[in-house]
């Protein structure tokens, strides 16, 4: 490693070399190393895959001090699936956190968020596409681009009608829209988050609520997409008024409708992916960021349908 940093080591190293360790499982390589000089044993791909990721890790501690497992696991990853390392001066920027593409693929789709009214972000569960969007729509809420954030799901996933479920609208609907106010707390704190629903400058709903409305100088998100009908798809789509952005995210081989009916979703990308000013990003197993066994898990699913 140059230039040799016997602090920068220890920090690629990690504790009882577990760094080392989990580079060598993950390529399948044997990794020694005397100070600043490494051994490297395994097939040539692998170990060429296994140095490439050893480097770009001790490039990281000239400005990291210590490397986590999400650090660690997202530079494998990348080196693995021959993902571009995604440079730094593309942040969105929130009143907590500013928060950076991890990999190629969530680049170009918090590019195509910027650049287009109309983005569809359809993929596998932790690639991103969800927090991406409502990390765009509060940067956008800050700068004053917007004037409000419409968050939208169908609440479907537990096969019950909301008139079953307990409380007004927004109990009722709140289940369903946990994952976007996760990410709406951690972007800009749980009391902000309260202010700006009770002036309803972020407003969550169900789309069937959403019949007849316009939406206008407005970012609207439109979760777990996978789960509309081609009615409901084209109905939420014309909700569109001036200023207003749509992206709509989903993965359409997790759907919960009648097995007769077709993913909303899925007919929106074939239909309309070739107008100008809509984007689409699809996502893989190689974009997950979240545990290091989820890309492989949704991988072995994947096959058990071939």
């Amino acid at each position: 490693m140059d230039p040799p940093d016997n602090k920068r080591l220890a920090v690629l190293c990690g504790q009882l070399d577990n760094n080392l360790k989990k580079v060598a499982s993950y390529f399948n390589v044997a990794i020694t190393n005397r100070g600043p000089l490494f051994s490297i044993s395994g097939v040539s791909e692998s170990a060429e895959q296994a140095k490439l990721s050893l480097n770009e890790l001790y490039a990281q501690t000239k400005t990291q001090t210590t490397l986590n497992d999400e650090a660690v696991y997202r530079v494998l990853r990348n080196v693995a699936n021959g993902n571009r390392e995604v440079e730094a001066e593309l942040k969105v920027r929130t009143p907590k956190k500013q928060v950076r593409p991890r990999s190629s693929r969530q680049y170009d789709y918090v590019q195509s968020i910027l650049s287009s009214d109309v983005v569809f972000g359809v993929g596998p569960a932790g690639t991103g596409k969800t927090y991406l969007a409502v990390a765009c729509a509060v940067q956008a809420l800050s700068a004053d681009e917007i004037e409000r954030i419409v968050l939208v799901r169908p609440a479907v996933e537990a096969g019950e009608r909301l008139g079953f479920l307990p409380g007004d609208i927004g109990q009722k609907v709140d289940p369903y829209l946990r994952p976007l106010y996760d990410a709406l707390y951690e972007l800009l704190g749980f009391e902000r988050v309260a202010r700006l629903l009770e002036r309803n400058v972020i407003e969550l709903a169900p789309l069937a609520y959403m019949r007849g409305r316009t939406l206008s100088n407005a970012f609207v998100i439109l979760d777990e997409a996978q789960n509309t009908t081609k009615q409901q798809m084209k109905m939420f789509l014309t909700r569109m008024g001036f200023g207003s952005k749509a992206v709509i995210t989903g993965d359409i081989t997790q759907t919960d409708l009648p097995r007769d009916t077709v993913s909303g979703l899925r007919h929106a990308i074939e239909t309309l992916g070739q107008i100008e000013g809509i984007s689409v990003t699809r996502f893989t197993s190689n974009d997950v960021v979240r545990h290091a066994l989820v890309q492989h898990i949704i991988d072995a699913y994947d096959a058990a349908k071939e």
